[in-house]
């Protein structure tokens, strides 16, 4: 087996019998536009027991001639001309075809630019180039492999290129590497049928078959084969129909299609022999009465293939169970690829009857082109969700319409009658993660969760990564009570997280465009941002996409008292201000709170309410920020007068009653890096409750209500300022009414249906990125040049301040249960190492 240089393209074209065409079909090669230097035409003589060897070789061309004894078919005969192959790539052309001069160059182009394309199907148009010969492919659910678009004209509808499950052997383009990776072509088959399984093969393996309209191939279409062909034809297509379904489909699909496809066969010989006018001589079986009894050509085509099958079926399953271990793509991923399923093929009467009835009892259509989805979040799942959970459970809830889906906590979850499916997995049990992870087809993580389990780290499934909120960032002013060094060590492996994260995703979902420019550049950082990526699309939309917060799409509706006129200081027609979600270093409620009690001078009935204090994840502690605004408040005498704290977190499905009674919501921070990078999920409660709003400058939300007009934005730490604010949309009503009327405008557009708008259209058609497709050894390795770099890790220390230092990290992220895990973790791995 030669080795292969990149760049270079090997044509393998089989000759029996036409010697005529094949010198037509090498001078045509010899004219493309593609580099002589960079192409190897090889033709393999396949055994036509003439002078066709002699002929080829006495022609002159510059094609390589490989001679066969003996007929390999088509599918041999490749193979032979593969193992002779020296480029990165190999094509496959028939030998009454000829090429566009443009053949090699469009597909060589897209193969160049994607490394998950394992194989380009050639549009393949007739000798005149007026009809169609291959332009789609499809294959009925009993395995037969079909052109849905053979014999139309060629009107200008199929210039799309797009992923198919395989390309015509007539023209096809494939990489060595994966072509020699999955054993070429199966030489079982002989011919027919063996160009459907190998597509299929490559897309189980994840490999992706583009189809290529710019890159055409001109056939004769000699007709081989009357009505319902010869025996020998008519055996090879019910066997290798029978041997692409058994080798390809899953466990569960293949359970139901087999035996209807195995009865559909059986019906199908039959039918065909009613027709048939040729008769073979069978001798009887058993008994006195020897002799023989006629039987139907195509009746015993029809059962000899599917003795070959029973005959194989030893090879046959050590091949299957190779394709199922292997595999990377699920039967529901690939159903999209199958095209129209429920097509008869035969118009016999007695076939179409025994087809209805295998259809309506057994069903097997039923493979469903639901994808499973896996959704995980590290908060808590319940009555009282934080803004992490909340976006996982509208994520969850939204692609539930079209597809199946498991929302999964590492901290707890509790049933609330959704359409999807809950689950917990534990931080200490790493084994927990495994049956999730095997279930899913694509996963869906947010925070830490590849980090805790590397089963994720290292899944083969497509991965999607929402980082909508910079934990690094966050750390800057999460961590800075705590000491230099352990306030460094919280930014630096929050960063070594993310870097993770970006090096294993496929998709990255961000909250603004200002998010999406900061991605890009730690994504450029580490390598993401390459040849590949590039050029699959100059934008990089199929790498990292804008999917904010969302709302829901129902308005909200008031249903009960829960603080004018029930906390006690708060009356029905005092003016409140609501602060809603939790309170966070990087907010600045100290502003607020002076401001609150300078406005309360002259306006005493102002009331401002922080929504929610302790957190609804247990593990997460409670931030220095907490009792600092309290004792303000307290030191200022507005605590239970002008100011209140409600001490617990409002069910998730009661917030609208305490939003709907305000009457203005508020959000103040700090100016520094996380907020500029930030996006503060509770400015969307307030479009939603309809509520004007006033802000601090510095992140995207205050520029949108400053351009929206949906109320008024301040400078940082201006109590003043903050303070004429807040008096404005609370007591002037045209300008409160104006905000109002501009937030029901604008929060129209922040529906979750909008918001993650792309996350649904990625679902639809998974794919792994650019740079990450392919053979995947290793999916934390990042591509560099032709080298690997392997994301940046924090240089280990050692000792008790470093024990320190992860005790606190694990503990904030897991609780005290992640911290006693990893300690069981250390004692295990030394216990190992020192066996």
């Amino acid at each position: 087996m030669k080795k292969t240089r990149d760049g270079v393209i090997s044509v393998v074209l089989v000759n029996f019998r036409g010697t005529d065409d094949t010198l037509t079909c090498i001078a045509e090669l010899e004219k493309v536009e593609w580099p002589a230097a960079r192409l190897q035409i090889i033709v393999v003589e396949n055994g036509s027991g003439d002078d066709s060897y002699e002929r080829l070789k006495a022609a002159g061309t510059s094609a390589t001639i490989i001679r066969s004894k003996e007929n390999l078919g088509f599918t041999g005969g490749c193979n032979l001309g593969v193992d002779h192959a020296s480029g990165s790539v190999v094509a496959f052309l028939n030998n009454d075809a000829r090429p566009d001069a443009r053949w090699i160059a469009e597909a060589m182009a897209v193969l160049e630019g994607d490394e998950g394309i394992g194989a380009v199907a050639s549009k393949v148009l007739d000798w005149d180039g007026v009809d169609i010969d291959f332009a789609d492919a499809a294959v009925t659910w009993y395995g037969m492999g079909y052109k849905p678009t053979a014999g139309q004209p060629d009107d200008g509808s199929h210039e799309v290129a797009r992923d198919v499950l395989f390309g015509t052997g007539a023209a096809m383009f494939v990489r060595t590497e994966a072509f020699r990776e999955l054993g070429g072509f199966d030489d079982r088959y002989f011919m027919f049928y063996d160009d459907v399984d190998l597509g299929w093969r490559l897309n189980l393996a994840g490999w992706r078959v583009r189809y290529v309209p710019q890159s055409i191939a001109f056939h004769k279409h000699h007709a081989s084969m009357n009505k319902f062909g010869d025996f020998r034809e008519t055996y090879l297509l019910e066997r290798n129909a029978l041997y692409t379904l058994y080798k390809n489909l899953d466990d569960e699909t293949l359970a139901t299609v087999f035996p209807a496809a195995l009865a559909l066969a059986v019906r199908r010989a039959v039918a065909r022999g009613e027709l048939d006018s040729e008769m073979l001589d069978i001798r009887r079986a058993g008994g006195d009465d020897q002799g023989t009894v006629p039987v139907s050509k195509n009746t015993m085509a029809g059962i000899f293939g599917i003795d070959q099958l029973v005959e194989n079926i030893p090879s046959l399953s050590e091949s299957r169970r190779e394709i199922q271990a292997n595999r990377v793509v699920s039967d529901r991923q690939l159903i999209g690829l199958f095209g129209k399923r429920d097509e008869p093929a035969y118009p016999i009467e007695d076939y179409l009857s025994g087809y209805d009835k295998l259809v309506a009892s057994l069903d097997p259509l039923r493979i469903s082109g639901r994808r499973r989805v896996l959704v995980v979040t590290g908060d808590a799942i319940g009555d009282r969700m934080a803004g992490p959970a909340i976006r996982a459970w509208n994520i969850a809830e939204l692609l539930s319409e079209e597809h199946d889906v498991r929302l999964l906590s590492l901290s707890k979850a509790v049933d609330r009658g959704q359409s999807f499916e809950l689950a917990t997995a534990s931080h200490h049990h790493q084994s927990s993660m495994k049956p999730h992870e095997a279930w899913a087809d694509v996963i869906v993580v947010q925070g830490h969760a590849l980090n805790l389990f590397p089963v994720l780290e290292h899944t083969d499934k497509i991965v999607v990564v929402d980082v909508y909120d910079p934990l690094h960032l966050e750390q800057l002013e999460q961590g800075r009570g705590h000491g230099h060094d352990q306030w460094d060590a919280q930014i630096s492996d929050a960063t070594s997280a993310l870097n993770l994260q970006l090096a294993i995703g496929d998709f990255f979902l961000c909250a603004s465009e200002r998010q999406r420019f900061f991605w890009l550049g730690q994504l450029a950082g580490l390598g993401r941002v390459n040849a590949q990526t590039y050029s699959r699309d100059e934008d990089l939309n199929s790498l990292i996409a804008i999917a904010p917060f969302g709302m829901t799409t129902e308005d909200p509706v008031h249903s009960t008292a829960v603080v004018k006129g029930v906390v006690p200081g708060i009356g029905e027609d005092d003016k409140l201000v609501i602060w809603g979600g939790g309170l966070y270093s990087w907010f600045d409620p100290i502003t607020l709170i002076r401001a609150i009690g300078q406005l309360a001078e002259r306006r005493p009935n102002v009331r401002l309410f922080f929504m929610g204090v302790q957190h609804p994840n247990p593990d997460v502690p409670e931030m220095d920020i907490v009792g600092q605004s309290q004792a303000l408040a307290a030191e200022l005498g507005l605590l239970g007068v002008n100011v209140f704290f409600n001490q617990t977190w409002v069910d998730y499905d009661q917030r609208q009653n305490y939003l709907l009674e305000a009457d203005a919501g508020v959000s103040t921070h700090y100016q520094h890096l996380e907020t500029t990078f930030s996006f503060r999920t509770r400015i969307l409660d307030y479009l939603w409750a309809g509520l004007p709003m006033v802000s601090t400058v510095g992140d995207s939300f205050a520029d949108l209500i400053e351009k929206e007009g949906l109320g008024a934005t301040v400078p940082e730490r201006d109590v003043d300022a903050l303070a004429s604010a807040l008096e404005s949309v609370l007591f002037d009503e045209e300008a409160a009414d104006t905000a109002r009327r501009n937030v029901a405008r604008v929060r129209q557009e922040f529906t979750w249906d909008k918001a993650m708008a792309p996350l649904v259209e990625f679902c639809r058609n998974p794919l792994r990125a650019a740079d990450r497709s392919g053979r995947r050894q290793g999916r934390a390795a990042l591509p560099s040049h032709g080298g690997a770099v392997v994301v940046p890790r924090r240089a280990k220390t050692y000792g008790l301040r470093h024990d320190l230092g992860r005790v606190v990290h694990f503990a904030r992220e897991g609780g005290v249960q992640a911290v006693v895990g990893k300690v069981q973790e250390r004692r295990e791995r030394a216990r190992r190492m020192a066996e």
